[in-house]
């Protein structure tokens, strides 16, 4: 397992829409491992691979509590195939957008489909905190960032802080 640096806005790599996986084999479970052991550094709870700088459609995700044991989860071609109409709003963050944090509003329950680590299709329901992080790791690999939910004001304001925060770095 090997720590893999995070990109960070304004990079251009962000904005790629991510490619369907063909197979989870051993080369993309190395993957996979790669970016828990990064999300977990960082620390995060979610990272796509495109954080990584990895356009393929592969999600890692631990959204346990600090003190529960941990719970990593892999997401390889997630697709929602429902989504609640009643939507709930969450004050979201991101490893590509450090120290900025708003509230988007996302539906409050969806249900997908995924391979997970031994590429076997699961279909899942998600609420909580789970539907909120597998939604904006799954924008991720659309080349959506959480900050394009806000207006175009927050949106260049975060941006703009997180360049200073690099220059001053």
């Amino acid at each position: 397992m090997a720590l893999r640096e995070i990109l960070i806005v304004p990079d251009p790599r962000l904005k790629q829409v991510s490619q369907t996986v063909d197979k989870v084999d051993d080369a993309l479970r190395a993957l996979m491992d790669d970016m828990l052991e990064t999300m977990y550094d960082a620390p995060g709870i979610g990272l796509a691979a495109i954080q990584i700088g990895v356009p393929k459609r592969v999600i890692v995700m631990d959204i346990a509590g600090k003190d529960e044991p941990k719970a990593p989860r892999y997401f390889v071609n997630p697709e929602i195939l429902w989504a609640s109409e009643e939507t709930a709003p969450y004050e979201e963050g991101c490893l590509s957008i450090p120290e900025i944090y708003d509230e988007v509003e996302r539906p409050a329950r969806v249900k997908l489909r995924y391979m997970n680590y031994q590429g076997e299709t699961v279909e899942e329901d998600a609420e909580g905190l789970f539907a909120v992080c597998i939604q904006h790791e799954m924008d991720h690999l659309q080349g959506v960032l959480f900050i394009d939910h806000l207006s175009r004001l927050k949106r260049e304001q975060a941006v703009k802080k997180v360049k200073k925060q690099a220059k001053a770095a």
